[in-house]
């Protein structure tokens, strides 16, 4: 039930938010399905460029990253596994790296470039650690690297049900006196960490409780140059 409802969350993400940006140049997008075209039209050429080429990675990356968890689907169909993951992590890297393109022109200022900055740069490093990990033939670390860089691409879904939900707060809180535009900026401000941030909290978790590799500073196979140097002095 869990990888149904995150497989139909990421294809309505993909039809209802990410179609309407393609669907014509960003100053005559319809604002209610496109809320971000007429901001992004004002900025410089590449940036627009960028828009919808991370659009389009990240719709990508969320179609396919549900079936790259389908257990049978590997089993029965390796090659077809493999190839969607290539894709997929395709799909990764140029969002990712749109979207640091897109970063410094987000229209949350200063924290959404450092909320959204961030996000794009640990979606391209994970993604780069799944992919070196099965390169090498380490499968239980791709499977938890790659659960890590999910959590980070559904952050398109996640972020959408942030902001419903903030708006909804705000609503009941501000009565009479609401303002839709005002309570979407304060979401949206709020949205830049809390859109990627429990995701990563929780694959973590789900790495952990599969007794996947977990994070570590230090890699346990590499030794301690003190270890010598405590031996020496023994000796």
């Amino acid at each position: 039930m869990g990888w149904v409802a995150v497989l139909l969350t990421s294809l309505a993400i993909v039809t209802y938010s990410a179609v309407p940006y393609l669907m014509g140049s960003l100053g005559q997008l319809d604002p209610d399905r496109a809320p971000l075209a007429a901001a992004y039209s004002q900025t410089p050429t590449v940036v627009q460029v960028a828009l919808v080429v991370h659009v389009v990675g990240a719709a990508v990356a969320l179609v396919v990253g549900p079936f790259q968890f389908w257990a049978a689907s590997r089993r029965r169909f390796p090659g077809l596994h493999r190839w969607l993951g290539r894709t997929y992590l395709v799909g990764v890297w140029v969002g990712g790296v749109a979207a640091l393109v897109m970063a410094p022109y987000n229209t949350a200022g200063m924290i959404g470039f450092l909320g959204f900055g961030t996000l794009g740069v640990l979606w391209v490093w994970t993604g780069w650690r799944a992919y070196r990990a099965i390169r090498t033939g380490d499968v239980r670390s791709h499977q938890a690297w790659m659960i890590r860089n999910f959590s980070l691409t559904f952050a398109a879904v996640t972020l959408r049900t942030w902001t419903g939900v903030l708006v909804a707060a705000q609503v009941y809180a501000a009565g009479d006196a609401f303002d839709f535009d005002a309570a979407f900026e304060n979401a949206y401000n709020a949205v830049t960490l809390l859109a990627w941030v429990p995701n990563l909290l929780i694959a973590e978790w789900m790495v952990r409780r599969r007794g996947l590799p977990t994070l570590r500073i230090v890699d346990p196979t590499t030794p301690d140059p003190r270890a010598g140097t405590a031996q020496a002095e023994r000796r």
